[in-house]
């Protein structure tokens, strides 16, 4: 399963939010996508998702041409909050097991317990680090062939991003999934990248595969980024 994205250019009235962008995304790799607010970022995981159309070139998912029936192979956490307010954690989880087929029960229960939950409390009573994990619980449990994470840390406490992240580890499916994590906050993930992009202005400005980073140039993807310079 392949990703790619040829000479895309996208617009909203006069601002460029991609231009003329190239690359793509394989089967079986986590990828981060690195830029400040702004850069194209989420308008690409968007566009992944079907949810956005280009003003020109293609964006393509095994040859063929991205569009919103799309949405049954891809899990998308967008960075917005996109919920019931009225809900409780577990009509939400309900919800979501009525719209997707492939919605794990037995694994938004694991989720829950793992992000500490209380599934009789209404969302609009969860706090603004609560609200986060339950959008990574509902993105994790389903089974797609891609999943997509808009600045799924945005919100939750720094003491627990680390752990959070390391458990998230457990709910990928290594070797079947493709999961691309939009994020400016780059030290949390690092540690799970096969490859980055550094993404700015719209354009990609740098590439790299993080394992032959730290071996062949002795970089982290902080200090690669910082070295790019953009």
């Amino acid at each position: 399963m392949v990703i790619h994205f040829e000479n895309v250019t996208k617009k909203y009235g006069n601002e460029k939010a991609l231009s003329n962008t190239s690359f793509l995304f394989e089967k079986g790799k986590i990828y981060g996508l690195l830029g400040p607010n702004g850069s194209g970022k989420s308008t690409t995981l968007k566009m992944i998702a079907g949810l956005v159309l280009p003003n020109s070139g293609n964006v393509t998912m095994n040859n063929e041409r991205i569009t919103r029936k799309i949405a049954s192979k891809v899990s998308y956490l967008t960075e917005l909050d996109m919920f019931y307010e009225a809900f409780t954690v577990e009509g939400m989880i309900r919800f979501y097991a009525s719209q997707f087929i492939d919605f794990d029960r037995e694994r938004a229960k694991e989720l829950i317990a793992f992000m500490k939950l209380d599934t009789s409390k209404k969302i609009k009573h969860l706090s603004k680090g609560n609200r986060g994990r339950l959008k990574l619980v509902l993105a994790l449990s389903r089974n797609t062939e891609v999943l997509l994470l808009d600045e799924p840390f945005s919100g939750l406490d720094p003491m627990v991003r680390d752990s959070i992240v390391r458990g998230l580890l457990s709910y990928i499916d290594f070797g079947n999934q493709t999961v691309i994590i939009a994020t400016h906050e780059i030290d949390e993930i690092e540690a799970i990248l096969d490859e980055a992009y550094i993404i700015h202005d719209g354009e990609i400005k740098g590439h790299c595969r993080v394992e032959e980073l730290r071996e062949e140039e002795g970089l982290s993807v902080l200090q690669w980024l910082k070295k790019t310079a953009i």
